[in-house]
């Protein structure tokens, strides 16, 4: 095995810290990001490195939390971990600073894993950033095998299951580690588990947000824009993936209101238009977003919401613009 793997030098870094190690998650953790921070976990305790994984918000997804409660994987919020501070290490997973989703604890950020875009240089001691990965289970499942580690039958199975809702079962933001990956954590998975998970989706409070949210559906010009009176970001996405589904609709903005801001989702079926690109161009001036060209996210603080304007009107405005720049920059060439 070589010494020069990710893991190993991950591990001479955190050797030196001074304090506790924290995994990170982005605030509202999912499915990738709880199977990639278990699997860290296990590897790191392999190697000797103690950890804890700390969020800092409530999960909501009914799959997340069945994933955790199947394969007892031990996260703890911020609040009832006691002091943190720079003296603490974090390791941030499937997110990063200056990504918008995720809270600035008082540790000190020193590691990044992630398969998002670059969210600025935070001089890390340690980064694995791969924006063209499908999810971020696919990296964590890569640093098992080059180091020549059998994952057991439970985290195989949920980074399984994190790579599979992150591509929505290898039809998304693909990659060849991706394909690789989900193939040689296959040989080690328990499929009756992932049937399990993939039947734990919605609760009837979700089922019946997604019906309020339906009835505000308008579609122009192929994009679909939605409104969901709710304050979950797995089921804002998880709802604009239901709209892509028409047959007249290849790219989804929705938006939901919250007492700090406006989360906004958009998705994209079209190599035309990306949704990360989109999704900027909306929140130009006003608020931040990023994320992959099929699947991005955002955000608009309160205070930068003009009262003159309905957002609604605005957000569509923006969103068609947008596609009217593309297809103008198309004609010129």
């Amino acid at each position: 095995m070589s010494e020069s793997t990710k893991l190993n030098r991950l591990v001479a870094i955190l050797k030196n810290a001074p304090g506790k190690i924290c995994i990170q998650p982005h605030n509202v953790p999912d499915p990738d990001a709880i199977a990639s921070c278990a699997g860290l976990r296990y590897l790191l305790e392999l190697k000797g490195i103690k950890t804890i994984i700390v969020y800092d918000r409530d999960i909501e997804k009914v799959d997340a939390l069945k994933l955790l409660d199947i394969f007892d994987i031990d996260m703890v919020k911020a609040q009832d971990i006691g002091t943190l501070s720079k003296e603490d290490w974090a390791i941030l997973i499937d997110s990063q600073k200056g990504a918008g989703n995720l809270t600035d604890l008082a540790t000190d950020e020193v590691v990044v894993i992630d398969h998002h875009e670059l969210h600025g240089n935070y001089n890390y001691r340690f980064e694995d950033i791969r924006p063209t990965v499908g999810a971020c289970s696919t990296i964590i499942a890569e640093y098992f095998f080059e180091n020549y580690i059998d994952p057991p039958h439970n985290l195989a199975t949920a980074l399984l299951f994190g790579i599979m809702k992150d591509t929505d079962s290898l039809t998304r933001g693909v990659s060849d580690l991706d394909i690789e990956m989900f193939y040689r954590l296959y040989k080690h998975s328990d499929m009756s588990l992932i049937r399990k998970l993939n039947g734990s989706q919605l609760t009837m409070g979700d089922l019946r947000r997604y019906a309020e949210a339906f009835k505000t559906v308008e579609v122009y010009e192929s994009i679909g824009f939605m409104l969901l009176d709710c304050s979950d970001d797995s089921l804002l996405g998880a709802a604009s993936d239901i709209i892509l589904s028409l047959d007249s609709v290849d790219v989804v903005v929705a938006y939901s209101m919250r007492p700090s801001g406006v989360k906004i989702s958009t998705r994209s079926e079209t190599s035309f238009i990306k949704a990360n690109a989109l999704v900027r161009f909306i929140l130009e001036g006003i608020g931040f977003g990023g994320g992959h060209d099929h699947m991005a996210g955002g955000f608009i603080p309160t205070e930068n919401i003009s009262a003159e304007k309905e957002l609604g009107i605005y957000i569509k405005d923006r969103a068609l613009k947008f596609i009217g720049v593309l297809n103008n920059n198309k004609t010129m060439m």
